[in-house]
């Protein structure tokens, strides 16, 4: 299955066509003059002060990562064998060695559950904390609340010279920042940076433009920018205003720190190699180097985790790399003493039926939609490290201990963050929103 696509087909073009180019697509001026306007935010101080999201879209099997079912019967375990971790009694599945060797440095929460069982609905209930307020169908892109990057970046948004809120390779279709407005939206990396010679859209000088014709460029602006006003700077001037943008871009383009956080070329050969030399691994490395510069929410975001056929195939070949890059980013981070200080995540929007089905027309086997069960990874900030939540029952049917909710995770994720998730936000027209409706994080890691 093409990795920009689910069951329902839909694609970076139906974002498009709903409107959502502005935010997949915005200039670096954009981008910088929306977060300007931001900087008068409340800001809370919080010894966590970054986020990594590696959405898993599609919803990813709990049976086959995070939950397996050794004594389920055939039909329902399915072909994996299991792999011990590092907590006696706890296993993984067994494509996920790396991971269970370092269940001590992360948590799973195997018992979230919910009642919304297709990609649009369950898309934007673990985004955003909040379950639409009206029915969706399963490949519509959703946007009723603001999503947990576009909160953290208004909440903890920095004034270094890059946005507060990037998203790879293309913004999820609940990731957006729904009535706090689009300055709050990601900045979009949509290239692939395993590729030789990658480079970010607008945050490099084109090559024509490299030497002196760069600099003449600016100096001629400058001169401009001594002509005498129609109004005074103080008054308001849009103009003088838009200034002040173009300012923060060419500080951007011509920023050290900012240059060096998109240089992935910098890394050491064995440290790419490490992450996997492959559009994940380097984007969870990208992802490092930004928090590393300060950027407090990174999505990954990670396509084609919709199994309905050749689900075995698929995951035999995807889930070692897929272990190896997750496992790494969690081991760059501690031996770089940014895990106290950064949250990873790792989950999608739902897990997978325990009967084993397949498709018409298909001759592998898959499993289909099911939001009574799911496995979420947490690692990082005061997460404490060997913890296992919850649990569902001996088949995977659905969470039977310590059952909890979307609200609770991302509670959770907020309270990590310093953010206070029972906050009131307001809409533009003066409408008071909750952040979160149920405000309770999960206990024990926090």
């Amino acid at each position: 299955m093409n990795l920009w696509t689910n069951c329902e087909g839909v694609t970076r073009r139906h974002c498009l066509r709903l409107g959502m180019g502005a935010w997949l697509g915005s200039g670096l001026v954009d981008s910088l003059q929306m977060r300007a306007e931001a900087a008068s935010s409340e800001k809370k101080s919080s010894p966590v002060r970054s986020c990594i999201l590696i959405w898993m879209d599609g919803g990813p099997t709990h049976f086959e990562t995070f939950d397996p079912k050794p004594d389920a019967p055939a039909e329902i375990r399915g072909e994996f064998g299991t792999v011990s971790t590092r907590v006696p009694g706890v296993h993984f599945s067994e494509h996920m060695q790396r991971l269970a060797a370092r269940l001590d440095k992360f948590a799973v929460v195997r018992s979230i559950r919910h009642n919304q069982g297709n990609h649009g609905a369950g898309n934007h209930y673990m985004m955003t904390g909040a379950p639409p307020r009206i029915p969706v169908s399963c490949g519509a892109f959703v946007s009723f609340h603001p999503s947990m990057g576009s909160v953290t970046a208004r909440e903890l948004s920095t004034d270094n010279a890059l946005p507060s809120y990037f998203s790879m390779p293309r913004m999820s279709r609940s990731g957006g920042p729904n009535f706090l407005g689009a300055k709050y939206a990601p900045f979009v990396v949509d290239g692939d940076p395993n590729k030789s010679g990658f480079r970010v859209r607008d945050v490099s000088v084109p090559q024509e433009l490299l030497g002196d014709r760069f600099g003449k460029r600016r100096d001629l602006r400058q001169l401009v920018d001594r002509m005498k006003r129609i109004r005074d700077a103080s008054s308001g001037d849009p103009v003088t205003a838009l200034d002040a943008y173009y300012q923060q871009g060419y500080d951007l383009v011509t920023s050290p720190g900012a240059q060096a956080a998109f240089d992935i070329e910098r890394e050491d050969a064995k440290t790419r190699d490490a992450y996997g030399r492959d559009a994940f691994g380097q984007r969870c490395l990208l992802a490092r180097r930004l928090v590393e510069g300060g950027v407090p929410f990174v999505t990954v975001y990670d396509g084609g985790w919709d199994s309905h056929s050749n689900l075995f195939g698929s995951l035999s070949q995807r889930l070692p790399k897929w272990d190896a890059s997750v496992a790494m980013l969690i081991d760059d981070l501690d031996q770089r003493g940014l895990l106290d200080s950064t949250l990873v995540l790792a989950l999608g929007e739902f897990g997978r039926t325990p009967a084993i089905t397949t498709l018409s027309g298909s001759t592998t086997p898959g499993r289909d939609h099911w939001a009574n069960a799911m496995s979420v990874l947490m690692a990082g900030g005061t997460i404490p490290g060997g913890t296992v939540i919850g649990a569902t029952d001996r088949k995977g049917y659905a969470a039977n201990q310590r059952v909890l909710s979307p609200e609770n995770f991302i509670s959770t994720v907020y309270t990590q963050l310093g953010i206070d998730p029972g906050k009131i936000l307001y809409t533009p027209q003066g409408r008071p929103t909750h952040l979160v409706s149920d405000p309770t994080p999960i206990r024990e890691l926090v």
